[in-house]
């Protein structure tokens, strides 16, 4: 009965190595392609043109949401974004990052002119009213909290610090938690290319 046992094991454990579906399938950041949440997203570029998802359909599109006064998040995951781009070579030019702040009170037009292609002239900052931004945020289930403080423009805003990545179909397929290094950030990205 053991050595039974242990052959179905053995040839269990062999027809999943032979898989190559579920191999192609193993990512660094977490599939979420199951979630019914943020399908949509409809704010204005930092070239004052309109935007939503569908714009994007052939590129994977990375989508992080943060704010150019951040001291710490917002900046180095903008930074580690630009280095998964040169990882990725010509092949990045199939990646979009579009950059959608949470602070419209400070975050118009032209401070995202400025800061988000400071990063990569290919990357897109996106902005909206207060309105639409309370709806990306409801959308997208993050979370954003406006905190007072008495440091540089008078108050900070706690959020969510992942990264959602969308294949070129505009599914949402991935959440990518801070701090995920370049090198398996555009490993996954491979895979959905």
């Amino acid at each position: 009965m053991i050595k039974r046992m242990f052959w179905i094991l053995a040839l269990v454990g062999l027809l999943a190595a032979c898989n190559p579906t579920q191999q192609q399938n193993q990512f660094h950041a977490t599939d979420i392609s199951a979630v019914d949440f943020g399908q949509t997203l409809a704010l204005t570029d930092h070239t004052g043109k309109p935007r939503t998802l569908a714009d994007f359909k052939g590129k994977v599109i990375v989508l992080f949401f943060g704010y150019t006064h951040c001291p710490d998040v917002c900046p180095t995951t903008m930074a580690d974004l630009k280095q998964t781009m040169k990882l990725l070579g010509n092949r990045a030019d199939e990646l979009q990052v579009l950059f959608a702040t949470l602070d419209p009170e400070r975050d118009k037009q032209d401070v995202l002119a400025q800061y988000v292609p400071n990063f990569d002239s290919r990357f897109i900052g996106l902005f909206g009213s207060k309105a639409q931004t309370e709806k990306v945020i409801k959308d997208f289930k993050l979370y954003a909290a406006k905190v007072e403080s008495t440091g540089r423009g008078g108050y900070t805003i706690d959020h969510s610090a992942g990264t959602y990545i969308f294949d070129k179909t505009g599914k949402l397929r991935l959440y990518v938690d801070y701090g995920q290094k370049p090198d398996l950030l555009a490993a996954d990205i491979q895979q959905l290319l």
